[in-house]
């Protein structure tokens, strides 16, 4: 497994959260990742992480059902909208990277994370049946909706606000 390490950029502060980079950005290729930037998603002003938020970067086949962006907010945080406005604060971080658009995938039966895509103005591209090979990678998910996300401009250097 080859493991490489990219350095970690600021807090990125909204008003309803703050994206707390993880201490490191790992690539690995065994998985089709070149280069991941990974935040807790905190509660403002704190270090009390509520979930999570990835943005892989790159193209592969296990990208193609994994996604570029991957979000998680614990049970107890639920329903405030967090994985969306995560995504939103990392806009800027796309587009320095200079992405026009990246797919966000999901369980066909996770409404809330559908829901999720559907109000950052994603478009459904499809759904699709996860290979056996992948499905380790995808939490054993048989399928996946395929969202497409295009990348809005924000013309801001650093962080926006949520």
């Amino acid at each position: 497994m080859f493991r490489r390490f990219f350095s970690v950029g600021p807090v990125l502060a909204g008003k309803e959260i703050d994206l707390c980079p993880r201490g490191r950005n790992a690539a690995d290729l065994t998985t089709g990742i070149r280069e991941s930037h990974t935040y807790d998603i905190c509660l403002p002003g704190t270090r009390t992480a509520v979930g999570y938020v990835s943005l892989r970067v790159g193209e592969s086949p296990e990208l193609y059902y994994l996604g570029h962006i991957g979000y998680r907010v614990e049970e107890d945080f639920r329903g405030h909208g967090y994985a969306g406005k995560a995504v939103a604060m990392l806009y800027p971080v796309m587009e320095r990277l200079g992405l026009a658009s990246v797919v966000i995938t999901t369980d066909t039966d996770n409404v809330p994370s559908r829901v999720t895509c559907e109000r950052l103005g994603c478009i459904l591209e499809r759904v699709v049946t996860v290979p056996m090979k992948y499905r380790p990678l995808c939490m054993m998910s048989p399928a996946k909706c395929r969202y497409i996300l295009r990348v809005p401009k924000t013309g801001q250097g650093g962080g926006m606000r949520a």
